[in-house]
């Protein structure tokens, strides 16, 4: 599930951006790079005013596919917060840190340890030089099939 990371768990807060001070803690969210979006669960988004805006599918490792509705959350890992758009989690789905999040938090999974540091300087795009912007995400699943490639050879 996390790019041959294995998986580990991480305190997540929440709150909704239009009503910001009542705020949820998830003691311990998966962190899942293989994740596009977070997951948590529709009864607390729904009990923060969290509103529903767009409805996505997704396809499960099993190759059947689910409908979720997401909104938009104001979220934070200790100091470290972001707005992203989440998954409304109906019962029986995993609280997850996805991707997107841990990029807007410029936060990346250190491997050894199994927790969260500091990205360091984003990528600037749009630059004189021509270079383009690589995203967290992709910078993360490129270094991981980069170290499974240079063990498994």
């Amino acid at each position: 599930m996390m790019d041959d990371m294995g998986t580990f768990g991480t305190e997540v807060e929440i709150e909704n951006p239009a009503k910001p001070g009542a705020r949820r803690t998830f003691a311990n969210a998966l962190v899942d790079t293989g994740a596009e979006l977070s997951w948590f669960p529709r009864a607390v988004l729904e009990e923060l005013g969290v509103e529903r805006v767009k409805r996505w599918h997704f396809r499960q490792a099993d190759g059947t596919v689910l409908a979720r509705w997401t909104g938009a959350v104001r979220l934070g890992v200790g100091e470290v917060w972001t707005v992203d758009e989440v998954v409304f989690g109906e019962p029986g789905d995993l609280v997850l840190l996805g991707a997107r999040s841990l990029e807007g938090l410029n936060l990346r999974v250190e491997p050894m340890t199994k927790r969260l540091v500091d990205a360091g300087p984003a990528p600037a795009g749009g630059s004189a030089s021509g270079l383009t912007a690589v995203g967290y995400g992709q910078r993360n699943r490129l270094a991981a099939r980069l170290r499974t490639a240079m063990t498994s050879s």
